[in-house]
């Protein structure tokens, strides 16, 4: 969802700047081709909701809309003042003539009204008002299309992150204008999957800072003040500064009263109907608009979300028109930047740019200005890394993909075998008062490059197991889902489990990347959820226990020469909140509560933990 809190900063403190325009060719042309006008648009309820329309000068044709719902502000304000278009893609939709509209969410900025974050989705609406984000896009779309001169009566709807989320809800409105859709990194799912929580674990770095950050006060009245971070934390090193605060009880006593959905998310500590009406899924019924979801395979937020709406969407609208994307992106990179590169690796093209121009623009010029055809527009195009290859596939997973279990074994290695035979597992002693770093180094914001980073700092960790191939001695090329199937025992009553799945370079590769370690992807799983995430159970300590769970989606080849290596730990701190390892509820637990804990890791042939790879090329009998 959300750009973190760090970069929210950076946008507001940069809002005064969208009204100073820059000398360039763009720019002089949009500001004489294009109007601004200012308007607020009412809801059913009465409710009024500001919007920014960047109107063409042209009446000599139609246009369609293109409309973003945001709750990040649609500044700058004031019909003088605007955004700075020409320094992303959406100029070339200018070039094109569309009408850019930009609308605050309700109890946002200068919209009027409550806001309420990832607000549900109610399927049967009364004939009295009710609302939700659905209807607040229809009754958008709805006055746009009856009241802005020149508009051909087509609508497209995008947005990135929390954005993406306002767009999937507009999929859910049913307005006949509606016709194209681009849910881009959207919230799916913020307990399974996205922003806030993974496997019920809290993304405790990420969700503190952004709504302590700002984001989470509250705004009495329509605004154009951001809001101010009114917390004075140290901002030096993430790790040692989320160490001192302590357990999540102390989060909550630094916020206190006045962030209303910190409040919430430590009232729900399991998977209640809090959460699982804020899944967006639950509203991907009978949808009508053609619908393009875009997301990056090394997202920091919203990998979970793009993956898994496809699917959701897929599978509750058959024959409808539904695609997807999926770069080499960190969080909303294929919107800004070349898409080149991400941390150490390289892409070897311009990702972002290709992006923009063969797949997002041909999306809605075709449905929306009915120019051009899809033709080159696959069901998926996926980009793999490793072999750095855009693919298109009739379907995601591929038809071809095999699950295909890879064994850990007794002596740190991995095969497509199981061993046979009783054999010791294999340990480690995890201590939340010493977690292990989620990245290498110093940093105060989250790093969006962990997703990809070198992993031979946590290979050198005591509390960090590593398991690993031979060579390859060909390609294997996985794409879809990675499910780790655990045998474990622990000499406790819970633990977490993170699962990293890594592409190890040969040591003859490039300086910069010989040996180097390369995060593929990492998941955490909160052990007490392992049987359902409704109704927690506890370990019993030293009996061993299956914990099988899944990793989001991979697209990836470990070329020939490489390893692939397995990683298993217990901690991923301060990405994720620390586990006492003893069975409670972890939102009040208190500083003497945490404690270590011996975490086996079982592998002989009755107790044969592995991880099931959807390999789609090599085969596991020459690796």
């Amino acid at each position: 969802m959300k750009q973190l809190y760090s970069v929210l900063i950076l946008i507001f403190v940069s809002i005064s700047s969208f009204a100073q325009t820059p000398f360039s060719q763009d720019s002089s042309w949009i500001r004489d081709h294009y109007n601004k006008i200012e308007n607020y648009i009412p809801m059913r309820d009465g409710v009024r909701l500001f919007t920014s329309i960047y109107m063409p000068t042209d009446s000599t044709e139609k246009h369609p809309i293109l409309l973003t719902r945001t709750p990040y502000s649609c500044a700058p304000y004031g019909t003088e003042n605007w955004r700075a278009f020409w320094e992303t893609h959406i100029k070339y939709y200018m070039r094109e003539g569309y009408i850019i509209v930009f609308q605050d969410v309700r109890g946002r900025w200068m919209s009027e009204g409550n806001f309420e974050d990832v607000r549900p989705f109610k399927k049967n609406k009364s004939a009295t008002g009710e609302t939700d984000e659905a209807s607040d896009a229809y009754d958008a779309i709805d006055w746009l299309v009856k009241n802005l001169p020149n508009n051909n009566g087509r609508v497209g709807v995008m947005g990135i992150s929390y954005p993406g989320f306002y767009t999937t809800m507009a999929a859910a409105s049913g307005h006949p204008a509606l016709k194209a859709v681009s849910p881009q990194a959207p919230v799916t799912d913020w307990f399974m999957g996205d922003d806030f929580h993974h496997n019920g674990a809290l993304a405790l770095m990420d969700g503190f800072l952004f709504y302590s950050g700002g984001f989470g006060y509250p705004r009495p009245l329509p605004t154009q003040t951001p809001p101010v971070n009114k917390l004075n934390i140290p901002r030096t090193d993430n790790y040692s500064t989320f160490l001192s605060i302590g357990p999540l009880s102390n989060f909550l006593k630094l916020t206190g009263d006045s962030i209303k959905f910190w409040k919430d998310l430590f009232a729900h500590p399991d998977y209640d109907n809090f959460w699982k009406e804020r899944d967006a899924r639950t509203a991907m019924f009978n949808i009508q608009p053609a619908v393009l979801t875009v997301g990056g395979l090394y997202d920091a937020e919203d990998c979970y979300g793009a993956w898994n709406l496809y699917k959701a969407i897929e599978k509750q609208n058959p024959g409808i028109n539904n695609k997807i994307v999926m770069g080499p992106w960190y969080h909303g990179q294929w919107a800004r930047g070349d898409g080149s590169s991400l941390g150490a690796i390289h892409f070897a093209s311009k990702t972002s740019e290709w992006y923009q121009n063969h797949i997002e623009l041909p999306f809605f010029q075709y449905h929306l200005k009915g120019k051009g055809s899809l033709d080159n527009l696959a069901e998926a195009t996926i980009f793999f890394s490793g072999e750095n290859n855009w693919k298109k596939l009739e379907q995601w997973p591929p038809r071809q993909m095999n699950p295909t279990p890879l064994y850990l074994q007794p002596n740190g290695g991995l095969d497509w075998m199981p061993v046979f035979g009783k054999k010791a597992p294999t340990e480690y002693i995890s201590d939340p008062n010493k977690p292990v770093p989620y990245a290498d180094g110093v940093h105060f914001n989250r790093t969006r490059e962990y997703m990809i980073d070198d992993q031979r700092f946590a290979d050198r960790r005591p509390d960090v197991v590593s398991f690993g191939t031979p060579e390859l001695d060909s390609n294997l090329t996985l794409a879809g889902p990675v499910i780790a199937d655990l045998l474990v025992s622990i000499s406790s009553t819970d633990a977490d489990f993170v699962v990293k799945l890594i592409d190890v370079f040969p040591d003859d590769t490039i300086a910069a990347l010989s040996g180097f370690q390369q995060l593929v992807r990492g998941e955490i799983m909160r052990g007490k959820y392992r049987k359902s995430f409704e109704v927690p159970i506890p370990f019993k300590p030293n009996k061993p226990e299956r914990v099988k769970f899944e990793l989001p989606d991979v697209a990836h080849t470990f070329k020939k020469g490489h390893k692939l290596m397995i990683q298993i730990q217990s901690s991923w701190f301060p990405l994720m909140d620390r586990n006492p390892q003893q069975f409670m509820n972890i939102y009040e637990a208190k500083p003497n509560d945490f404690i270590k804990a011996t975490i086996r890791i079982h592998h002989d042939g009755e107790q044969a933990s592995n991880i099931l790879l959807p390999v789609v090329h090599g085969s596991p009998g020459n690796n």
